[in-house]
């Protein structure tokens, strides 16, 4: 502990952060109190001693993160942001849980100063933090330098609980954390065998440390929630163990001072009640009046530490600017990534020949992939053991991260991660690694297992930032591997997340157009729905700029007259909707083809502009998908038709099942005609 904490002072803070917890618990009637109360003194010498910050600049680069992954706990975070002087003022305090606060049920990144990502998902905290912690070994490696002041030096840490370490997503992040050798990452088990319907070992009863032992982690404890003297020298040797990430087992007990609760499930999930908070604070020798009592002894104590933490980042900053000066080159490149930097002709040198040639949309994404990391050289990604299937593509000539990398070399300089099969877990690493801010990266698999993600990428909109998620093999189109492989609701359920825009190119230059548009993006996560199957290089109107794209629905058809007939398709069934036009036309109608790459770009545009595209006027529209197709109802209208699945899919070839399904342009041709009757 720092020289002029004694233990009275000490015990003095531990306590105004329980009860502040305390407090703004019973003022909101509703929270989870049992864990502040439990990790107050651990959380405490974490900050005061350990982690690299400093409040007036929550952002600066090369600070430590902090996770907390049991989100419910929030108040325990807010609490210490208040007192370490972030911008969360008490009223903020006293509105916890309240609409428009900056203390919500759960940690908010975006919301909260001081906030690395938004916890509350079990797991996905821990998940995101391994995430942070490669990104930082990234950074280290490939733009850092060993000397002192290097970017990505910092320490990743993170407190979780019981519920964390059951959620199977933890057992994935360790095991690709323990095996990339992430030294850089440690996590304080809260132990304190208690969950919402009871004791752990209702349901749980592993040796925690030894599973993180088996996946290569360093595991220390357990050690006692209150001395924190144990727990300080645990922290060291923590940073001390370069090639390991750290568990340190601290056994706590949940509502520590409550007389009624202390050790029970009934501190987990809701307020202490007034009573018991009453009778807590008397137990704790703590004033029951004022509430969210700080005592002046604490402010200036914690007052004096923030400025020590400011001339502590000075000093690093002093540092790396030392570092800066001898390495101009690796630190133009940090900050090239830092500011988002692109190349000017982008656009153009993804585009070039993608127009040309007929191709699955996975294929051409591998080329353009490999465009866009050449001339983005902050890119890093991979898939999870489809890589093979282009889903997304080994990137030539940039190197392996972690024991794939070549002997010798440094096991983070290359860019192609391998997640091994760990889906849920990719993605959220694939988050930590944006929340960083250095690297943009990029995950993929089949998109039947995006199911197995959509946490992660719902947590991804929810915190707007830049992940990207390569999904191929996007319809029933994946043939023989049957239903289990195909997806078919699966587009709508992703389309139905807000802040996640969703590409289903058609050809070469959407998919090309795509990737430009989301490396020039500012926020939120985007994500490419491909095919397995070839698709026809598109005829577009002469009229046609690549940028037209962008706009997230356009003309490939026109006609002469003012259309008849509005055909409206994304993917794979643009091709099939301008093969039925020509046969409609045939038959005299005049036929317009809207290819539509992405609904949410569409729906930004206004409105007389989309109507001029996609009628309400009683011109008939239909749309065509080759999964479920519901996002289109709001275009053809409740009675209008949509051209999609009504079934799971079924193991035959990709012809047969074409014919089968009806997405062949005779069988759509027949049921336009009849549904137009």
């Amino acid at each position: 502990m720092s020289a002029d904490c004694t233990p009275a002072l000490r015990e003095e803070i531990e306590n105004t952060i329980r009860f502040l917890a305390v407090d703004a618990i019973e003022a909101a009637g509703c929270g989870h109190p049992g864990a502040p109360m439990g990790l107050a003194a651990a959380a405490f010498e974490l900050f005061d001693n350990h982690l690299q910050f400093d409040p007036s600049d929550p952002d600066w680069a090369l600070r430590d993160r902090f996770v907390l992954s049991g989100g419910h706990a929030s108040m325990l975070l807010y609490g210490l942001l208040h007192l370490y002087g972030y911008d969360l003022s008490m009223e903020e305090i006293k509105n916890f849980r309240q609409f428009g606060s900056k203390t919500p049920g759960h940690p908010e990144f975006g919301v909260t100063a001081g906030v690395e990502m938004t916890t509350g998902p079990l797991g996905q905290g821990f998940a995101h933090a391994v995430g942070m912690a490669l990104a930082a070994r990234l950074t280290s490696s490939q733009m850092g330098s060993a000397e002192i002041g290097g970017p990505g030096s910092h320490f990743v840490y993170g407190m979780m609980g019981d519920g964390d370490v059951m959620e199977g997503i933890s057992s994935e992040a360790a095991s690709l954390a323990g095996h990339l050798g992430l030294g850089n990452l440690i996590f304080i088990y809260d132990s304190n065998e208690i969950t919402i319907d009871g004791s752990t070992d209702l349901a749980f009863g592993e040796d925690v440390g030894a599973r993180f032992a088996s996946q290569g982690w360093h595991v220390q404890g357990p050690v006692d929630g209150q001395a924190v003297g144990d727990l300080s020298a645990s922290l060291e040797a923590a940073r001390a163990t370069q090639n390991q990430p750290s568990l340190i087992i601290l056994n706590t007990v949940i509502g520590r001072g409550s007389p009624g609760v202390a050790g029970k499930n009934k501190a987990h999930g809701a307020a202490l009640g007034a009573e018991e908070a009453t009778r807590t604070k008397e137990n704790m020798g703590w004033p029951v009046e004022p509430e969210f009592h700080v005592p002046e002894a604490v402010r200036t104590y914690l007052a004096e530490r923030c400025l020590a933490k400011k001339a502590a980042r000075e000093a690093i900053d002093a540092k790396h600017q030392t570092w800066r000066e001898a390495h101009p080159d690796r630190a133009s490149l940090w900050d090239a990534a830092r500011n988002r930097k692109l190349p000017a002709d982008l656009v153009d040198r993804l585009v070039e020949g993608m127009a040309e040639k007929a191709d699955a949309t996975r294929k051409h994404s591998a080329v353009v992939l490999e465009r866009a990391a050449e001339q983005v050289p902050y890119m890093v990604g991979g898939s999870a053991d489809l890589a093979g299937s282009a889903a997304p593509p080994i990137l030539k000539s940039l190197g392996f991260v972690g024991p794939g990398a070549a002997e010798g070399e440094d096991s983070f300089a290359g860019r192609n991660i391998f997640f091994g099969v760990r889906e849920h877990a990719m993605a959220a690493i694939t988050n930590g690694i944006a929340l960083d801010g250095t690297f943009m990266p990029y995950c993929g698999t089949f998109l039947i297992f995006s199911d197995y993600m959509r946490p992660a990428i719902r947590l991804a909109a929810l915190m707007k930032i830049r992940s990207l998620f390569v999904f191929t093999h996007d319809s029933f189109y994946v043939g023989e591997d049957g239903p289990t492989h195909q997806p078919i609701e699966q587009l709508d359920s992703l389309r139905a997340i807000p802040g996640l825009s969703v590409f289903r190119p058609a050809d070469g230059l959407e998919t090309a157009m795509a990737y430009a548009w989301l490396l020039e993006r500012s926020d939120g996560p985007v994500m490419l729905a491909l095919t397995r199957q070839g698709v026809p290089v598109l005829e577009r109107p002469k009229a046609f700029e690549p940028e037209d794209v962008w706009r997230g629905g356009y003309v490939v058809r026109e006609t002469q007259a003012a259309p008849d007939l509005v055909l409206v398709a994304s993917g794979s069934e643009v091709g099939l909707a301008c093969e039925a036009a020509e046969t409609l036309a045939a038959s005299g109608r005049a036929v317009r083809v809207v290819s539509m790459p992405c609904l949410e770009l569409f729906e930004k545009l206004p409105e007389e502009e989309q109507l001029a595209l996609v009628p309400d006027d009683g011109t008939p529209v239909v749309a065509l998908e080759a999964g479920r197709g519901e996002s289109f109802r709001r275009f053809v209208g409740r009675r209008g038709l949509i051209i999609g699945m009504q079934t799971f899919g079924e193991s035959a070839p990709a012809n047969f099942l074409a014919d089968h399904f009806g997405f062949t342009p005779e069988k759509v041709v027949a049921r336009i005609e009849a549904h137009l009757e």
